[in-house]
């Protein structure tokens, strides 16, 4: 059967298709204009179709048979089903490393993934990796694949023409046939078009950063650095500076150099820096040498030396509350005057530690009458008594940022130093000091500093969160360090695309974490498997009276838009759960919709005494159409294969929007912090766990697996199922809708404790003949926190009832055990609808 066109959406081009049909030597005409929640297809001149990427793979291999491209026979053609179910992780950015490592591992022995000739999972393959063409570049610089790249190489060189034309065709902004006018469309090494920088998708070229100039910069010799302090995780502050680094250096075909600076023994430890490379890894950054500070401490002793023989710098013994107020009024220090005798003696006092010793710090005499309090004497050493995490010991007294940076900087030959904007006061004094050292200038370039709503950045305010127990770790999920956001459920390909739309700016701005969550969403909601939970609390049984006797189970699609999510089981039973906020909005004779399964018609509706419901009965109608019903209801089977759930919330850190954040800068002895005192404005509810029932499959849940549950939201599993006595745990990921902060607080509808009294009802009453006294006046109510149930949307409560006598009856139901929430409702301007027409 001929093809008369393959379809698909102009942001999801079905490369593997392409490519394998070119090799197949079957023509096809082209049809970019599908929605992007569309799959590819092949249109058939019979009309008939075929869907999903692998299902039309497949059909190729199947169709020229001569080819081998399904296998010589069933064994391989099983083999080739094999790599064609796995090869979809490759998309998971999160696991591309480990599973290229897996990869690497098989082809050390093999020169193609089955048999002896290129088949369609070759080409499943390549496609794969040309999706992810950073993390893919990465990893061949690492030099750790040997065998993938070479396999990689070996059929882009064999079979070129198909591989480099069909990301040619892919240079278009809109997809497929269109090409840039008066550009380029050279490939690269990658099969990219140079063109696009190697961005093949619209969205992806969009997160390219905005083209900005180093000043005084010449290609090929540009030397960066990156020099975090390891102090403590890397965070989303640091990601910027860091992504902003690789980017320049990436322009001007420059180094990198990321250098930890460890010149601070009582903060740092070996566990952060190894938290450090492995985060700086995570972000993609290839550097060309990592170094220490501590590395230089002996070239940085001997220069500071020189300075106190040349009068650049002495020794001051000058109590530091003292100090601080000198600086602060420009009185110069009564040690600046010292001769050079005095200073080497109490320097080397310092320099074994002793007790005059460690009463001294080393300053640098630069201009005490200046302006700027950073040129009045800075300091450049102090003694510490605690053992360095590298060197021990060895050394009793450190070197400050302000000294060792722009020494070690000219030392190993940086061109430029990226610095946020939070520096710029010190700027001069960079300069001033290097002068004084006589070493080589370094270009300064400023950036803007990241700054996110409702977030702390500084580490010394996160470690007090993590001391004091309000957190589990800095890797804990509301802690914006990178490993904390992961562990949230962040793609690092989306936190990188965040900070590329930001650019090298320097204006200042306050960043939603909505828009980094929404660039998340749009990355891990095409792929990631669908689910079902149902609440432990408050669930109710619907008893389907002509529901199958015996259950049965079907599979069905994981995800109906991307078949790379795999298949799940699902049972079917008589009696089945609902979610209670779902049994609350359904009326007797109702047809409603089970998710997956058809429309079902409720008869009856039991309730206790206290009116909450219990049990609804009904008889599926399973020839109804789901375009008609207003409800769509998630569903659990009742039996005894159901997982144990708890689903964790969580919520900003402090409650403030904005913080004055400056950051704590030290100026000679004198630590100043103008920062507003955060510990005034901590959320006192930051987590909230529900317990829950899922779907079988989810048993088979790793750690690290982003999920959907239906109609819930997004989720990583944390922790597997482990024992059938502990649940799973799964953190919800955000979607970038906006949320209220203390939104977990509890709620009338989600309470952590009992509800309060009702408030005594005023004696003046707005009387409505049809509803009593129910309509009367309170003080308002804050429900700014409260997540509200649909079915307490008033206007919608009655749009289907002909009869105000039906309206009060489910009004009635609805409200029993629920007064407090009425009432709120009420005062909140609500109010409610006389059927007379009369608010």
């Amino acid at each position: 059967m001929d093809i008369k066109q393959l379809c698909f959406a102009a942001d999801k081009p079905p490369r593997a298709v392409v490519a394998a049909a070119m090799i197949a030597g079957i023509p096809l005409s082209i049809d970019a204009s599908l929605s992007s929640i569309s799959l590819p297809s092949f249109l058939f001149h019979d009309g008939s179709r075929l869907e999903g990427e692998y299902v039309l793979l497949r059909h190729i291999g199947r169709t020229v048979g001569q080819l081998n491209l399904y296998g010589k026979d069933a064994v391989e053609s099983a083999q080739i089903d094999e790599w064609l179910d796995y090869i979809p992780i490759f998309v998971q950015g999160s696991e591309f490393e480990m599973e290229c490592s897996y990869v690497e591992s098989y082809l050390s022995t093999n020169t193609f993934l089955v048999g002896h000739s290129l088949s369609i999972a070759d080409i499943a393959l390549w496609s794969a990796l040309t999706r992810a063409p950073e993390q893919w570049e990465t990893l061949t610089k690492s030099c750790k694949f040997e065998h993938l790249v070479r396999w990689y190489n070996s059929i882009s060189s064999e079979y070129g023409s198909p591989f480099n034309e069909v990301p040619e065709k892919c240079v278009g902004q809109r997809g497929f046939g269109r090409h840039l006018a008066g550009q380029s469309t050279q490939l690269n090494r990658h099969g990219y078009s140079s063109s696009l920088s190697g961005k093949v998708h619209e969205k992806t070229k969009a997160c390219r950063c905005p083209d900005v100039d180093l000043p005084n910069a010449e290609v090929g010799k540009v030397c960066l650095r990156f020099a975090p302090e390891p102090s403590g995780y890397l965070h989303i502050g640091h990601s910027k500076a860091a992504l902003l680094n690789k980017y320049f250096a990436k322009k001007y075909k420059g180094r990198l150099i990321v250098r930890l600076d460890d010149t601070n023994p009582a903060k740092e430890s070996n566990e952060f820096v190894e938290s450090l490379l492995k985060d700086i890894e995570s972000l993609g950054i290839v550097y060309d040498a990592v170094t220490f500070t501590s590395d230089y401490f002996p070239q940085l002793l001997e220069m500071a030396e020189n300075l106190i023989y040349q009068g650049k710098a002495y020794v001051d013994d000058t109590l530091v509350e003292q100090m601080r107020k000198e600086r602060d009024a420009g009185i110069e220090s009564k040690c600046r005057k010292n001769g050079v005798e005095k200073n080497i003696y109490l320097w080397n006092e310092m320099l074994v530690g002793s007790d005059i010793g460690v009463r001294c710090c080393l300053r640098g005499k630069l201009d005490f009458a200046n302006p700027n309090k950073c040129l009045r004497d800075p300091v450049y050493y102090r003694c510490n008594p605690t053992p360095h995490h590298r060197v021990g010991s060895k050394y009793k007294l450190y070197p400050t940022y302000d000294f060792a940076s722009p020494f070690v900087d000219a030392l190993e030959g940086i061109t430029h130093a990226l610095r946020s904007s939070e520096y710029r006061d010190r700027d001069a004094q960079y300069h001033w000091i290097q002068e004084d050292m006589g070493v080589r200038k370094v270009e300064i370039y400023e950036f803007s500093r990241l700054n996110m709503v409702y977030t702390l950045l500084s580490k010394r305010k996160l470690l007090w969160f993590v001391q004091n127990g309000k957190v589990d770790g800095w890797d804990d999920p509301r802690v914006p360090t990178v490993q904390g956001m992961m562990r949230r459920g962040l793609q690092i390909d989306a936190l990188i695309q965040f900070i590329l739309e930001q650019g090298a700016s320097t204006n200042q701005n306050l960043m939603e974490w909505d828009k980094l969550w929404s660039i998340n969403k749009k990355i891990i909601d095409p792929v990631c498997p669908r689910h079902t939970a149902v609440c432990k609390e408050g669930r109710v049984m619907v008893t389907l009276t002509n529901g199958p006797e015996k259950p049965f189970i079907r599979s069905i699609p994981c995800h109906k838009k991307f078949e790379g999510a795999g298949y799940k089981c699902t049972t079917y039973t008589r009696n089945i759960w609902i979610e209670r906020a779902d049994a609350v909005m359904i009326s007797v004779d109702e047809e409603v919709t089970l998710m997956d399964w058809g429309n079902a018609i409720i008869k009856e509706i039991q309730c206790d005494e206290a009116g909450n419901i219990v049990n609804l009965t009904g008889v599926l109608h399973l020839e109804g159409s789901v375009k008609t019903t207003k409800l769509k209801l998630t569903w659990l089977p009742v039996v005894d294969e159901l997982v144990e759930l708890q689903l964790v919330e969580f919520d900003y850190l402090i409650t403030q929007r904005k913080m004055v954040d400056k950051k704590e800068r030290k100026v000679g002895n004198d630590k100043k912090d103008k920062d507003e005192d955060f510990r005034n404005v901590v959320n006192p509810v930051t987590r909230k766990e529900t317990s829950a029932f899922g779907d079988p499959n989810m048993r088979n849940l790793k750690r690290g697996d982003i999920i959907q549950l239906e109609r819930k939201g997004y989720y990583r599993c944390d922790v597997p199922l482990l024992k059938q006595s502990k649940p799973i745990v799964l953190f919800a990921i955000p979607d970038g809708r906006q949320q209220n902060v203390s939104r977990l607080l509890p709620s009338p509808f989600h309470p952590a404790q009992p509800p309060p009294k009702p408030p005594p009802i005023p004696s003046t009453h707005h009387l409505n003949p049809r509803l009593g006294t129910i309509g009367h006046q309170q003080s308002p109510i804050d429900l700014s926190s409260w997540r509200l149930p649909r079915y307490l949307c008033f206007p919608s409560l009655f749009s289907d009832l002909s009869e105000p006598t039906h309206a009060m009856t489910r009004l009635a139901n609805l409200i029993l055990g629920k007064r407090e929430a009425f009432r709120a409702l009420v005062s909140a301007g609500e109010g409610l609808m006389d059927f007379g027409g009369q608010a």
